[in-house]
């Protein structure tokens, strides 16, 4: 079985995930918004969320009627040939602990590795949940990030 059929396999019935288009942008901004409310997603407007559509994908669920809703998203913005980041994951409350938000993260990381990046990061306050997808807080022999903040997060 290959590595795309075992991430389909694990996800629930009629959840697919798919590479993300501009005409998702406005599905992805509603299941963005909650997230930054709580102020656990940084804010993007809808064109920045266009932008990471071109590395991005989306979760969905197929109904009967051909219907798909967005249940989840994330992207990965490629700074160079060293470094990737992994943005924007956000699941919908009821598919959340099902592996979407896993399969989201594997197929990120692996559109890194296609574009031949060394190094992806994560900046979440979901450490146990990356850790499960093989991030760490630093790569071994390396240094780790510390931040100033600037300004206050703008608030939606």
């Amino acid at each position: 079985m290959s590595e795309r059929e075992s991430d389909q396999r694990q996800l629930p019935s009629g959840v697919q995930i798919r590479q993300a288009h501009p005409g998702d942008a406005q599905a992805i901004h509603s299941l963005l918004r909650p997230y930054v409310m709580q102020r656990l997603l940084l804010a993007r407007s809808e064109a920045e969320v266009i932008e990471l559509t071109q590395h991005g994908f989306v979760a969905v669920q197929c109904g009967d009627d051909s219907l798909s809703i967005c249940v989840g998203f994330s992207a990965i913005e490629i700074y160079s040939s060293k470094l990737a980041e992994l943005q924007c994951l956000a699941v919908h409350p009821q598919y959340q602990k099902s592996g979407v938000g896993k399969a989201l993260v594997a197929k990120c990381v692996e559109r890194a590795r296609e574009l031949n990046v060394m190094e992806v990061m994560a900046i979440s306050s979901s450490e146990q949940f990356l850790q499960g997808c093989g991030f760490d807080y630093s790569l071994p022999d390396q240094k780790k990030a510390l931040f100033c903040q600037l300004r206050p997060r703008p608030s939606e």
